[in-house]
């Protein structure tokens, strides 16, 4: 039970960060995963929370979505998504640890170092856009920080990009899944555990969702960068 609790805090506070800044969410609840459960079994767990907390932001600015985004970009995902799951279910635990650590530090380095802003990307350009996060997320669990500029190229912001973003995420995580399960990596136990941590990723979504525009967001993209740093230098010492 106190595995539990930990886990089901971890779930509110990643989903509250995710729903203010639109990623960051897998770095504040993959770690803590992975102490419980192991990474091979982690990632499949937070899929299906992450499933369920991307869906509660689509809900959550439903009004303000840009479909035409996601179209395009599902048409890379869907595919990418499958490939992905396939390379994780007979990916060695190592490999795995050291793409995690390398992930979560160098995204934050990028983000920190990157030269100039993003081209706006043409929606059709999504579709790669797609391709290439959804193999990437397979592997590592997220790859939200590095979608994030490529939606907000695209004129997107607040409600519009969070839940377009959610909404391309969500894509992603189905087709995972289904490779997860086809590749037997998804046991029942895995579903189960990740339900257990809907309901407070709904919760956390609805708290970000409430404070977006009360709060400066340097506060909470601190909080994810020092997070991912952290936990990418711990994996990199367990690979």
């Amino acid at each position: 039970m106190a595995h539990f609790w930990l886990a089901a805090l971890a779930a509110l506070l990643a989903a509250t960060l995710a729903a203010v800044t639109g990623f960051g969410g897998a770095a504040v609840l993959l770690p803590v995963l992975v102490a419980i459960v192991g990474v091979r079994a982690a990632i499949p767990v937070l899929t299906v929370a992450q499933l369920i907390g991307n869906g509660s932001r689509v809900w959550f600015n439903r009004g303000e979505l840009d479909w035409r985004l996601v179209g395009w970009f599902s048409i890379g995902a869907l595919p990418c998504g499958i490939l992905g799951g396939m390379l994780f279910a007979a990916a060695r635990i190592p490999v795995l640890l050291r793409l995690l650590g390398l992930f979560l530090v160098g995204v934050v380095l990028w983000r920190r170092f990157r030269p100039g802003s993003l081209p706006r990307v043409p929606p059709r350009g999504f579709a790669g856009i797609g391709g290439a996060a959804a193999l990437v997320s397979a592997l590592t669990g997220s790859v939200g920080p590095v979608m994030a500029p490529f939606f907000l190229s695209a004129g997107l912001v607040k409600g519009a990009y969070i839940g377009t973003e959610a909404l391309a995420t969500v894509v992603m995580h189905v087709a995972k899944l289904g490779a997860y399960r086809a590749g037997s990596v998804l046991p029942g136990s895995a579903i189960f555990a990740g339900l257990a941590l809907g309901p407070m990723m709904i919760v956390g979504s609805w708290i970000g969702k409430r404070v977006v525009d009360r709060l400066p967001e340097r506060i909470f993209v601190a909080l994810i960068e020092v997070t991912m740093v952290g936990a990418g230098i711990a994996f990199l010492a367990r690979a």
